[in-house]
């Protein structure tokens, strides 16, 4: 069985739209900017991949993730034909940290905040009557957890449409906690290269319209294959190998396909020494034997780790990238991690070829994982 993907938006430190997204990572443009939203004095790290839609002088305005949040849902709905009237339609959103940035901003500098506004379904059912929503905080894997759910439904009957969201802004408990556990002081968020130091933060959100296999009314940009969703609760924050294998070999077994028929790996690649050795020793396991294997990238190197909605946005670049052709590359990816020896990274400039199927990974800490396999629309 598949699922219609026939709506996308997207927004991210370096576009505001899918396409110019897409765009600056195929570019290979450096986007990370020193810290904005908190006092850079206060920690080791001293950059970010942030949006910049701040006040001229500085400071932080509360709801910035819901704010985003309404603006992609806005664009996929429009993009499928939906219009803005949401009442029937299930909108599911994940995320890591919710409102939480506002939370603290009302700590800190009193700002005004209701208690409703940290709700993500007050702010939808005032902007497109929406009275089915759920939120899911299922760390870095949320968006694709929200996917995975909304194809359930789905299935289920409950629903032929269903908006999936993901969305999250930088908060200081986050940062700071970051900024603190990581070994390393990381400059810039570079996976699966032997310069690899730690996490940073980015932010953004993503939206997609999924629907019933036939029944939209408007073009198709991909379909779903199939979503696997686990949490092996291994250790709080170390990936474990066998919990990864498994989410992704339960995505191919939910798709029908082979790791032979993959053209396309969106890793998860969040820059961190434990992810990237363990996401790179899998996938050579998975992979090994399939012939040439598919391309691998990572958008994080340019969007930094956007939390909750990372998975959604990755997936939102394999769908572009099946549609154009092209791979972009992993900004900064010079000498790889010896773990990723044999794998198909994209380095320094973007690659073209026949994409037809994609892989999109999303590992949270907690060993929360999430794997989505989408087709192209041909």
């Amino acid at each position: 069985m598949t699922w219609d993907i026939t709506g996308m938006a997207a927004v991210a430190n370096v576009g505001a739209t899918p396409g110019e997204i897409f765009a600056a990572l195929c570019a290979g443009r450096e986007s990370r900017r020193p810290l904005m939203a908190f006092d850079p004095d206060k920690y080791r790290a001293a950059y970010a991949y942030e949006i910049d839609d701040r006040p001229e002088g500085g400071g932080d305005l509360p709801r910035r993730a819901t704010r985003w949040l309404t603006t992609v849902v806005r664009q996929a709905a429009d993009d499928a034909g939906l219009g803005e009237d949401l009442a029937q339609v299930p909108v599911l959103v994940g995320t890591t940290m919710r409102e939480q940035r506002s939370l603290e901003l009302w700590w800190r500098d009193g700002a005004d905040v209701a208690l409703a506004e940290l709700h993500f379904g007050t702010a939808l059912k005032a902007a497109f009557g929406a009275s089915t929503t759920y939120t899911f905080a299922n760390a870095c894997s949320a968006s694709l957890y929200a996917l995975g759910m909304a194809t359930d439904m789905i299935d289920l009957g409950l629903a032929d449409t269903v908006v999936v969201a993901g969305t999250d802004a930088a908060t200081e408990g986050g940062f700071g906690t970051l900024d603190r556990v990581q070994n390393d002081l990381p400059d810039a968020l570079r996976p699966f290269d032997v310069t690899h130091k730690g996490m940073l933060m980015g932010e953004g959100a993503a939206a997609v319209v999924v629907q019933r296999a036939g029944t939209g009314t408007g073009p198709v940009h991909a379909r779903v294959r199939g979503v696997s969703m686990g949490c092996d609760a291994h250790h709080a924050t170390a990936p474990d190998p066998g919990g990864i294998t498994r989410a992704v070999l339960d995505a191919h077994r939910r798709a029908g396909v082979r790791a032979s028929d993959i053209d396309l790996v969106m890793l998860h690649g969040s820059g961190t020494p434990l992810n990237d050795t363990t996401e790179s020793s899998v996938l050579r396991q998975i992979f090994q034997g399939a012939g040439a294997g598919p391309r691998m990238t990572a958008i994080k190197a340019m969007t930094g780790h956007t939390l909750g909605g990372s998975g959604l946005l990755s997936l939102v670049m394999a769908v572009l990238a099946m549609k154009e052709g092209t791979v972009p590359p992993v900004l900064g990816l010079t000498d790889p991690i010896p773990e990723a020896a044999g794998l198909g990274l994209v380095q320094g400039s973007p690659v073209s070829g026949d994409l037809a199927i994609a892989q999109v990974d999303a590992f949270g800490f907690g060993g929360i994982n999430a794997v989505a396999i989408v087709e192209a629309a041909r």
